[in-house]
């Protein structure tokens, strides 16, 4: 009878019995020159920076709308960045908070704040208040970094946190000489610039870069510490801190390296699209590009028409992107007259692919597409599909090097289920999290003896590759950002008028999900759904609201009152069915959760 084990003969005559996922058949799909294992160099990703500079000075690190700024020049500002971080009372430990968009000061500033043992806190620039204000003081960031559009908001949300002092950078601190009198002259007309009003502790992040300080001393930080805090949500929602340490970056971007070994160092062009918030676009496309030295094309508005332009002119030759990204740039009409032949491979995540999409865009650009997964909690990546050699539709692909991966049983979390059969997907690697910052209890709740509990529902095929067939967690996907319905719920229940509500992810063709509403009302009130969106829209991300509200008299529950979740999504299931047989658009080649 087939089973999920293989039996070994030992010396003696004795029987081990191991696992299939021991075996580790991905291994025998990797590409050529792809090592099993990886020798990790013990370094930080300030070192690498150091390293870049001194192997390519003069080579273009960022390129912002056409202005370039070295390896030489990037590591020098850095260095300035961060000795008035410090003389403004930064210490090893202490968290300070971006608030930013792709642009050069961003990445200046995250890496000025690791290299003097700070703990950088990434941040959503559409979040609202609210989202804000917890994530603030959930970290303890005693400074922010943000945007002069964001600054006077943040000077009156300051005195609800722990934030000392704000220092704002503006979209044109650096832009070739006639972008900069266009900006000087038409910024405020266009609202890409304000007028930032006074304040105590407030510091213009031009005049800084500008400004001589004395050098931070040089602190001593080993791979144990922690790096930064990657707020992400949970099951219940509730915004969590990922803590990932110098050792999860530095190890994953090299393994990152590895898995890439036709790509030369300080040969090539990263389009950098993915916001560096997201800790997707902070490793693909940041931490990656500087320790192979290649040249960052930033992006600050990922927009098709922005998309196509920087490709077009600035020619990259690697693109990690999210789906809606390469849908919308096919959607474009600009794309019939676009060469975007210089883009050679492209890692696509955050939500799945549909196959005709790719063949598209992989036929205009003679790309290769390789789409994988990954988690916040795992820096992200954890499977991808190789370079070159089989990539299979609708599969997440193989564990990188040093990372191994299982499918366990649901029910007991710990048997390993047969080949092919659906189970928690785990893994185990060094780009695993630490942990949860101040919250015990839930990060017992995923990692167990080094093992990371993905909450996701898995297969893992004959040839080792893995497939994302359901989700335990209730998260949403929408445009490559995570939504959690219960972020949304907590909005809805402080209405008026509400008197129950559940939220659902639903299909769309080019986002993958948006956000549903079901609401039961107070009796004797009446609520239109342009009401309740527009309810939602001064408390939510733009990317969390709703674009469906169906009221109801009552919602499913189980018998101890919970609502049923799982029978609304039934409901919607058999309508967009229904909607497909007159609507092709409506399928999804493969509902499968990609979510770096």
């Amino acid at each position: 009878m087939k089973t999920s084990n293989d039996l070994t003969i030992l010396a003696g005559g004795n029987m081990k019995v191991t696992s299939i996922y021991d075996r580790r058949p991905w291994l025998n799909h990797y590409e050529n020159g792809v090592p099993h294992e990886i020798s990790f160099t013990n370094a930080l990703l300030p070192d690498f920076l150091e390293t870049s500079a001194q192997r390519f000075p003069n080579n273009s690190a960022l390129n912002f709308e056409g202005y370039r700024v070295s390896y030489r020049k990037l590591n020098s500002m850095v260095d300035r960045i961060s000795a008035h971080l410090y003389s403004l009372g930064v210490r090893k430990g202490d968290a300070v908070a971006i608030l930013l968009p792709n642009l050069i000061s961003c990445v200046i500033c995250y890496y000025a704040i690791i290299k003097i043992g700070g703990i950088a806190v990434m941040n959503n620039p559409l979040y609202s208040d609210r989202e804000l204000e917890h994530q603030f003081n959930d970290s303890g960031a005693k400074i922010l970094i943000t945007l002069d559009l964001l600054a006077n908001r943040m000077i009156e949300l300051r005195p609800r946190t722990q934030i000392k002092q704000i220092i704002y950078a503006t979209a044109g601190d650096f832009l070739p000489p006639f972008k900069k009198i266009l900006f000087k002259l038409f910024g405020k007309i266009k609202r890409l610039t304000t007028s930032v009003k006074k304040a105590d502790n407030l510091y213009c992040f031009n005049k800084l870069i500008k400004k001589p300080s004395p050098p931070a001393p040089k602190i001593k930080i080993s791979l144990d510490d922690v790096a930064m805090y990657q707020y992400t949500g949970g099951t219940t929602g509730i915004s969590k801190g990922v803590m990932l340490n110098h050792g999860n970056l530095s190890n994953h971007v090299q393994q990152l390296k590895a898995w890439l070994p036709r790509f030369k160092e300080g040969e090539e062009v990263m389009l950098g699209a993915l916001p560096f918030f997201h800790v997707f676009g902070l490793t693909a496309c940041m931490n990656f590009s500087i320790l192979m030295g290649w040249e960052n094309v930033i992006v600050a508005k990922p927009q098709a028409e922005n998309l196509i332009k920087a490709i077009t002119k600035q020619r990259p030759t690697f693109a990690p992107m999210v789906p809606t990204m390469f849908i919308n740039i096919l959607s474009h009409p600009d794309i019939a007259k676009a060469d975007m032949s210089s883009i050679r491979a492209c890692f696509s995540g955050s939500a799945p692919m549909p196959v005709e999409a790719i063949k598209e865009f992989e036929a205009k650009t003679s790309a290769v597409i390789l789409e994988g997964y990954g988690l916040t909690e795992s820096s992200p990546i954890v499977c991808v599909n190789p370079f070159s050699g089989t990539r299979k539709a609708g599969s997440i692909g193989i564990p990188f090097p040093n990372t191994h991966c299982r499918i366990v049983s649901i029910k007991d979390g710990k048997t390993d289920v047969p080949q092919g059969e659906c189970g928690e997907l785990i893994i185990r690697g060094p780009q695993v999290m630490k942990g949860y910052y101040k919250n015990i209890r839930e990060t017992g709740a995923v990692l167990k003896d080094e093992w990371l509990y993905t909450g996701d529902v898995a297969r893992m095929d004959e040839d080792g590759y893995f497939y994302i067939v359901d989700r335990i967690k209730e998260l949403i996907i929408s445009g490559g950002y995570n939504v959690y319905p219960r972020d949304i719920e907590e909005v809805l229940y402080t209405h008026p008028d509400i008197l129950e509500a559940a939220v659902i992810g639903i299909p769309h063709p080019s986002r993958g999900e948006v956000v549903k509403v079901f609401a039961v009302l107070k009796e004797g009130r009446s609520l239109t759904q342009k009401a309740l969106i527009d309810y939602c829209a001064k408390r939510l991300a733009k990317y969390k609201l709703p674009v469906k509200v169906e009221f109801r008299q009552s919602l499913p529950k189980s018998t101890v009152g919970k609502i049923l979740k799982k029978v609304l999504k039934e409901e919607e299931m058999k309508k967009s069915l229904t909607n497909s047989k007159n609507d092709s658009s409506l399928l999804i080649e493969h509902p499968v959760r990609h979510v770096l």
